[in-house]
């Protein structure tokens, strides 16, 4: 459940708070701003700390072996700080230069799911711009504004498609028309990113089955048929898979344990994905973005309160005895902030999206997440659980 809640007049009939349908962005509401491309190459993702963090561990014990070899021969007096200065260095320049390194993009196809959603249609833009040949998934193509609008604005190479991925179907026609709409002399799809995403929220005993069922459908176990259909293009071309989820997954949170169950499922499977595939060439890489980046599309007031109000008339009276009108209604009220009019600065998901798909090796996991929202995984990850709950509880 979420929801900015302007005080009306109570309840009477109180919401079902637990799914986000999807739609599209609302111009009038939402407005989505990146900065351009060559601005956005110039940042390193903090995770590249991750990257560099072991081969600094072995220059300082690779200094201090070689230093004292060399003094106990007395071939040199060089000091350990020394040579720890040059191999450090010297091994992050090479880090970077490695880290840099990127794929030639002519005749290279890649299939984005959910481009309902807003950063599946600007990541559809913006890797149109670099020049691949993109296929762009909707999950409800016939009533999206974006597809018409991707078609106006980007390039031929762009192909839109219907691929709801809970429909096996659909995902069958779609690896069919990506074979027959591949680049000339591409032998498979470079890339398959998987932004789709339906979002329920709502404390678990309030979240009816069917839509627990439609989540998990459209979160976990589509991204898994759609993978296991395109793995056969996916190796020819020794491509990559590319799973969006988010950075918070793993961080307990009220009316969100259905979600960020999920996602945390999606991921841990992406994980064991890695390692099932590297002998064959594919990589896989997880970007684990911020709350407000994923999800097809934010609540508004009315759809909160219609949805609220199935839940609430599905909850037997023992449940509404226990759970209360006032307890309910503060819930939904903390879904605020998802209808609340602001700007989303994409910029740092499409960075790491971008570089998952553009760079030669790039890093197996992407955190784009705020400096608040770090923190909070990194305490929620490291430090006793008694510590986050006196934190954030």
């Amino acid at each position: 459940m979420s929801g900015p809640f302007k005080r009306r007049a109570s309840l009477k009939s109180l919401p079902n708070v637990g799914l986000m349908k999807p739609g599209g962005r609302r111009k009038s509401s939402i407005a989505v701003t990146t900065m351009p491309t060559s601005e956005m190459e110039k940042e390193l993702p903090w995770d590249m700390l991750d990257r560099c963090l072991l081969p600094v561990i072995f220059c300082h014990a690779a200094a201090i072996v070689l230093s004292t070899v060399l003094n106990v021969l007395n071939i040199s007096q060089v000091s350990t700080l020394t040579l720890f200065i040059w191999f450090t260095i010297t091994t992050i320049a090479s880090v970077l230069f490695y880290h840099n390194l990127k794929v030639t993009v002519a005749g290279k196809a890649v299939l984005i799911t959910g481009c309902d959603s807003r950063i599946g249609c600007a990541l559809a833009r913006h890797l149109d711009e670099q020049g691949f040949t993109v296929f762009a998934g909707f999950q409800d193509l016939a009533n999206s504004a974006h597809a018409d609008e991707l078609k106006e604005e980007c390039s031929g190479r762009l192909h839109v498609l219907q691929l709801d991925v809970s429909s096996e179907t659909e995902i069958l026609s779609a690896s069919l028309y990506a074979v027959e709409h591949l680049p000339d002399g591409a032998p498979g799809l470079w890339a398959v990113i998987h932004a789709a995403s339906w979002v329920a929220l709502g404390e678990i005993e309030w979240i009816p089955p069917q839509v627990i069922k439609k989540a998990t459908e459209i979160n976990l176990l589509g991204p898994t048929r759609v993978t296991q259909i395109m793995l056969p293009l996916l190796r020819r071309a020794r491509g990559r898979i590319i799973v969006l989820t988010s950075g918070l997954s793993k961080v307990a949170s009220p009316v969100r344990g259905i979600h960020y169950g999920i996602l945390a499922a999606l991921e841990s499977q992406a994980e064991c994905l890695r390692k099932e595939l590297r002998p064959r060439g594919v990589d896989v890489v997880v970007v684990a973005a911020g709350e407000y980046t994923s999800g097809s599309s934010w609540l508004t007031d009315e759809t909160i309160f219609e949805q609220a109000k199935e839940m609430w008339d599905s909850l037997g009276s023992e449940q509404r005895t226990s759970y209360g009108k006032d307890y309910f209604e503060t819930a939904l009220r903390s879904l605020e902030k998802y209808t609340k009019p602001q700007e989303f600065d994409l910029t740092h998901v499409l960075r790491s999206l971008n570089d998952a798909t553009i760079r030669t090796f790039p890093l197996p996991r992407y955190t784009p997440v705020s400096r608040k929202e770090k923190l909070q995984a990194f305490i929620a990850d490291h430090l006793p659980r008694a510590v986050y709950d006196i934190i954030y509880s």
